[in-house]
């Protein structure tokens, strides 16, 4: 008779629908404005309506007296004891960093800083409070073009500095011993194309405000915050404003998406633990959406003068990347560093001997930027993707085959690039091969060549987008030559209760990428334990005691291989258990599904939950072992995972109105091993939406005098879901070498793959009109005036033979749409 096989079913690939959800879409959340504590007051920040100017008085004697409030604070109550927010992140030993008061005391930078709170009983009395605040500013000139700050004689952001250069970052491949030297390929370029492209600056828009509660206790406090980083929150509290870290807990309960605009430490959060500690009373605040637009921090924000060069057969020899990158007002967290990060992407896929980058840090009188979705990457990928279509015109060569011929083959893994990264694996060709497929090129093209022939007034452009992206951000020696202030470890504990349930316990933090799923069936598929009876602990520093947040794609990476290590060591402790119960060595003792059997002996066998009951009674257990099977473990990976895939979209452009809908769009990306289909594809989706959506609708725009002016929903416009296409998704799967899951990130693909696809097939569709460039988002008046001509979209002096070479180039700023 056949044994029946009682292993469970296998967990990993499964698409599973998120367990978290069910709490979320039933209301019994428990969002950070959620919380109240007994005694509790509710803060209400006073924000600068000016751009740049001095503070010559302010008066809370009014607002002191209204209903319901407490106390009113200034910058000059706390200017001895509030310290700076933290920048983590000093990308060069030179950085200049003027500090950044949490509440402003002599000078305001931009229009939102803090410069007073009130403390009132109720929210709506805090509220109606600030106006009885009188404060004067003297006015000083803005500065908001990163070209004009960085010139001589430019008016300064602050006084404390030089210039309103923060930093210039440099990598150049000849020097670093990676590659060949930028000027031989300048100097022997049969083509060279340049380009400006602009990276508009966008806001993280998450859908809940931010939000902080504090209580204070003794010399300690309890913070609750809608933030990312919990653990990185409660080492920077401690160390900004003098607390003793053993006495600083810091939770994070539900958080309502992040999108890197919940990572840095804020000064709200700095304020609210100032105001408690001072009053010896809890608190709250929780920002409007104006405010969160206005003054969370925001995204993106340079300026990128690309120069690629090759030979007449389309081998590239040469890039060379100059950025300006918009740091605004202060450095947050790690703000200095994420355009850092993209300086590994830029040479993407390609096989590219030569590569200079140049990125200056500069600061303006706008909101502080830090990380948005991608963080560097998208931008890389942007300007890559872009100035490869231009090469391909510029040498009269199809861009796919232009690409094909410059990209690693699969074979060639692995490969180590020209910025020094050495990519694991991936296969290029088999993502693009079905994307093309899908999306049925060749008979788009057909249609595209017989709509320019005929004049039709509604064109099609295709774009593409084949890219790969370094995440799960780390490895901690890797961060540590960039300066970056933390590691890139990740730390998990599993703990086995006496009826076999399993606690696991992770140092990243989820505000909706599904950790409580994903994780639960990585432990059931290595402990061999229902899926169900897997429970995970995570956002509270007093409960989860070490770790490093979420943020890069780090999550599965990274905090998803601690769990598989903890994992290990807990089957490891409770083989010697089983061996002892089954009077068997332990060598011989084999174990799958959960059980423990001796190898030519399937009879006997003693279960991971009967080891753990075991323990928990400690009758019969060998000498000398301790009565517990839990384990931890803190990983810091190798090297980071390279995600890649394909994009492709088709889009239709209106030429008498410059309306551009997207026909169909086509993704085949490659993430490695799949934990869970259906989280995947979510990411993918709400990928796509945020990089189609700086491609086409958002913008975060200032007038002349530095005010916000996209500061709603009404002017800052994100896509609905009838704004967007249905997407058409497929995957390859390559797994990554570097660790045991074979997993690598994917909640950033979409977003950094997408928007090059989509302004690649927008240029596309208006290249018989002379257009070789758009500004973001390619709205449709900026469209029509493309078409029309109303704009610096053509080449400058087009194609121009000099001495056998040729160049082409563009400033591409988007002349008066801007």
């Amino acid at each position: 008779m056949t044994a029946v096989d009682e292993r469970p079913e296998a967990e990993i690939g499964k698409a599973r629908r998120r367990k978290e959800d069910a709490h979320l879409i039933t209301g019994r959340t428990r969002w950070t404005d959620n919380l109240s504590v007994p005694g509790m007051l509710h803060l209400a920040m006073l924000r600068s309506p000016m751009a740049h100017a001095t503070i010559t008085s302010i008066d809370p004697t009014d607002a002191r007296s209204r209903p319901g409030v407490v106390a009113v604070f200034t910058g000059a109550d706390f200017k001895d004891v509030q310290g700076n927010v933290p920048c983590a992140w000093p990308v060069t030993p030179d950085m200049v960093n003027p500090g950044a008061p949490s509440l402003a005391v002599d000078q305001v930078n931009f229009a939102g800083e803090c410069v007073a709170v009130v403390v009132a009983r109720s929210k709506a009395e805090a509220q109606d409070a600030l106006e009885g605040i009188d404060i004067e500013y003297e006015p000083l000139p803005p500065v908001l073009d990163m070209d004009q700050a960085v010139k001589d004689g430019a008016t300064l952001v602050h006084p404390n500095t030089e210039s309103n250069r923060s930093y210039t970052w440099v990598f150049e491949s000849g020097a670093a011993g990676t590659g060949a030297p930028i000027d031989d390929a300048l100097r022997d370029a049969e083509v060279t194309v340049s380009r400006r492209f602009v990276q508009q600056r966008l806001i993280p828009a998450f859908m809940e405000p931010r939000a902080v509660m504090v209580e204070p206790s003794g010399e300690g406090v309890t913070v609750w915050s809608a933030t990312q980083i919990p653990h990185i929150l409660r080492v920077m509290l401690a160390l900004t404003l003098g607390l003793p870290e053993h006495k600083v807990r810091v939770i994070a309960p539900d958080v309502g998406g992040g999108f890197g605009g919940k990572i840095p430490v804020t000064p709200e959060e700095i304020i609210s633990v100032l105001v408690a500690r001072r009053l010896n009373k809890p608190v709250k605040y929780t920002e409007s959406r104006s405010e969160s637009l206005m003054a969370a921090h925001h995204g993106r924000d340079q300026l990128q003068d690309i120069t690629i060069t090759a030979t007449r057969d389309g081998t590239v020899t040469g890039l060379d990347v100059h950025l300006l990158a918009d740091m605004g007002a202060y450095l947050r967290l790690v703000g200095p560093g994420v355009p850092i990060l993209g300086a590994f992407m830029y040479n993407a896929i390609y096989k590219i001997p030569a590569y200079r980058f140049v990125c200056e840090g500069i600061f303006t009188t706008k909101t502080p930027t830090d990380a948005y979705r991608g963080a560097g990457r998208p931008e890389a990928t942007f300007a890559i993707e872009r100035i490869m279509d231009e090469l391909a015109v510029e040498l009269g060569m199809d861009p796919m085959e232009l690409r094909r011929k410059n990209w690693i083959k699969h074979e060639e893994f692995p490969f180590t690039t020209v910025a020094g990264l050495t990519y694991d694996s991936g296969n290029y060709e088999a993502a693009t091969d079905k994307a093309l497929e899908l999306i049925g090129w060749n008979d788009l093209r057909a249609e595209q060549q017989e709509r320019r022939d005929s004049n039709d007034p509604v064109q099609l452009g295709l774009g593409i987008s084949t890219f790969t992206e370094m995440c799960g951000l780390a490895p901690s020696r890797v961060l540590g030559s960039l300066s970056y202030g933390a590691g890139g470890w990740e730390h998990a504990a599993i703990r086995m209760l006496p009826t076999g349930k399993v606690e696991v316990v992770t140092g990243a933090s989820p505000h909706g990428q599904g950790h409580e799923t994903a994780f639960a069936q990585i432990v059931a598929d290595k402990l061999g334990v229902a899926f169900e009876d897997v429970e995970l602990i995570h956002g509270d520093t007093a409960s989860s005691h070490k770790g490093l947040d979420t943020y890069g794609s780090r999550s599965l990476a990274v905090g998803g291989i601690a769990i598989v290590n903890a994992a290990d060591k807990v089957i490891e402790k409770a083989r010697k258990i089983a061996a002892h119960l089954l009077e068997a060595n332990e060598a011989d003792l084999e174990f799958s599904g959960g059980k423990f059997r001796v190898a030519g002996s399937p009879g006997s066998e003693v279960g991971i939950a009967d080891a753990a009951l075991a323990v928990f009674a400690a009758h019969n257990l060998p000498d000398g072992v301790e009565p517990s099977i839990d384990a931890e473990a803190t990983y810091d990976p190798e090297n980071f995972s390279f995600p890649h895939g394909t994009h492709l979209c088709a889009v239709e452009i209106d030429t008498e109105t410059g309306m551009t809908k997207i026909r169909k769009y086509v993704c085949v990306d490659d993430v490695g091993t799949p934990i869970n289909p259906l989280i995947i594809e979510g990411q993918v989706h709400g990928g796509l939406a945020q990089g189609i959506a700086q491609a086409l609708f958002e913008e975060a725009v200032y007038d002349d005098a530095g005010n916000l002016t996209t500061g709603t929903f009404v002017d800052y416009t994100l896509p609905s879901a009838a704004d967007l296409p249905s997407f058409t998704t497929e995957r390859t799967e390559t797994p990554s070498t570097t660790n045991p899951l074979g997993v690598k990130g994917v909640g950033e693909a979409g977003t950094i793959a997408s928007t090059p696809a989509v302004v690649n097939a927008i240029v596309d569709a208006l290249r018989p009109f002379g257009v070789n460039d758009i500004r973001m988002p390619a709205t449709p008046e900026r469209v029509w005036r493309a078409i029309h001509g109303g704009g610096k979209h053509r080449a400058a002096g087009g194609t121009t033979a000099y001495g056998g070479a040729s160049t082409s180039t563009s400033d591409g700023d988007g002349g008066d749409l801007q």
